[in-house]
């Protein structure tokens, strides 16, 4: 791989990010800034981001197969990295049965999907795969770069990291608030995702196969498995939070910033992370 993805990621959807934003990200030490949310197929949005910056990586998080014509993909990628090269990572994934009609065989339907991409030309080391549970983690491995796994635990990095071996790409993203308040913290999480994705059910097979309980996704969540998915505290606590994935096995940690202002949530995380892990 000869893409710097650095210690940290931020995540991102195109409503919380400009070209400006992305300008302040990259200051504050992020390596990549994933586009969240089914960038369309064209990805002109995030060669914008990179036009805009000098060093950052862009990656997306993710292309949906349902949504993404894979040779219109295809043909952008090339575009992209023709004008940026080392500095795009493609994060492809089958989204969520709850969004979409279309869903049916979505094991099949990625697999067909990634054949596409590598008939028109998109190496398989730029490619990362949205996987969770074992049978995608395995595609993962054996198809593409690595992984980018969301909602999961440090617990999940290591056992995502037993399945990809050692040589692939883990990349697990997890949600983070600058808040020393337990009970504020919980709050925000509860009104947003994570409290609110606890109902879909590739998120939820997941965390039940953690160990969490049907009590536990009750609602917006108990306690137990808001804690478990959102790092917050004081910045000590706040960068244990997130390192953990790295003790676990991960390469790298993308961000979900939580709170009012996303971007003054990752400077906030950023100071607290490499004031203990320093790149």
């Amino acid at each position: 791989m000869d893409i710097d993805l650095g210690l940290l990621g931020a995540h991102l959807r195109e409503h919380e990010v400009s070209p400006q934003s992305a300008m302040e990200v990259e200051r504050a030490g992020y390596g990549t800034l994933w586009l969240d949310a089914s960038p369309p197929a064209d990805l002109a949005f995030a060669e914008k981001l990179l036009d805009a910056t000098t060093r950052l990586v862009v990656g997306t998080s993710v292309v949906n197969v349902w949504t993404a014509d894979a040779e219109t993909v295809a043909a952008s990628y090339h575009r992209i990295v023709a004008r940026h090269p080392s500095r795009f990572l493609l994060g492809v994934g089958v989204g969520h049965r709850e969004v979409h009609a279309e869903w049916a065989s979505p094991y099949d339907t990625l697999v067909s999907y990634l054949d596409q991409l590598a008939l028109g030309g998109v190496p398989a080391e730029r490619v990362v795969l949205a996987a969770l549970g074992p049978r995608m983690m395995r595609l993962a491995r054996d198809r593409t770069a690595g992984a980018i796994p969301c909602m999961v635990t440090p617990e999940h990095t290591r056992r995502a990291r037993e399945v990809l071996g050692a040589g692939k790409l883990l990349l697990p993203g997890h949600f983070a608030l600058a808040e020393p308040d337990v009970e504020r913290a919980r709050a925000v999480a509860r009104a947003a995702p994570p409290g609110k994705a606890l109902q879909v059910t590739n998120y939820a097979s997941n965390l039940r196969r953690l160990g969490f309980t049907d009590e536990d996704l009750s609602g917006t969540g108990s306690d137990r498995v808001i804690d478990a998915l959102l790092a917050y505290g004081d910045p000590a606590d706040l960068a244990r939070g997130l390192t953990a994935h790295l003790d676990a096995g991960a390469d790298h940690v993308g961000v979900y910033p939580l709170g009012d202002d996303p971007i003054a949530t990752l400077r906030a995380v950023s100071d607290a992370v490499l004031a203990i892990r320093p790149e």
